[in-house]
């Protein structure tokens, strides 16, 4: 990729109205967050402590951003029964929640008529995609993101991410 490519933060820093992140994969298995599920996969309880040293970041993050007035939204396609990686990340979506995230769970089978884009991504004010490239088991690959700015390609992420927010079942009311 080429170095003159913004990462996330800074696509973040720079939105001013909205920010919307669509996962579709059921497993990650990226190493920033290997340790914490393995711990929960051992012992059930996952760290949900915004002020804790893996949150912080994250957190300190999307306050600011929201802060700013920027809506910040996730939308998650999962299949169903869901993976133990998919219990893990909704056991977390609580501090995601406490943040400013908004965030929303839509069962795969209902997704079947929604074109969707090959890969997780962030929209922001749907302008700019970073598309996240994951490898089979779910690590970062190389390079680990896109940022495209094509319209068509802006339409058809937004247009996916929309079709699955509309449809998906608030935070609060998805039980795993």
């Amino acid at each position: 990729m080429p170095q003159s490519e913004p990462g996330f933060e800074e696509l973040l820093n720079s939105a001013k109205h909205s920010a919307v992140h669509l996962e579709l994969r059921d497993t990650y298995g990226v190493g920033d967050e290997a340790a914490d599920f393995e711990h929960w996969k051992r012992t059930g309880r996952r760290d949900v402590d915004p002020g804790s040293g893996y949150w912080t970041p994250w957190v300190d993050l999307i306050r600011r951003t929201t802060a700013r007035g920027v809506v910040v939204r996730r939308a998650r396609v999962v299949s169903q029964p869901v993976t133990d990686y998919i219990r893990y990340e909704h056991a977390g979506t609580v501090v995601n929640v406490h943040a400013g995230e908004l965030v929303r769970w839509l069962p795969r089978r209902q997704a079947s008529d929604i074109a969707l884009p090959g890969n997780d991504c962030w929209v922001f004010d749907n302008e700019t995609v970073l598309f996240n490239h994951f490898t089979g088991d779910g690590e970062w690959s190389a390079p680990g993101w896109e940022v495209r700015t094509e319209p068509a390609v802006v339409q058809l992420a937004s247009a996916a991410f929309e079709a699955v927010w509309d449809r998906g079942i608030p935070h609060e009311k998805y039980t795993v």
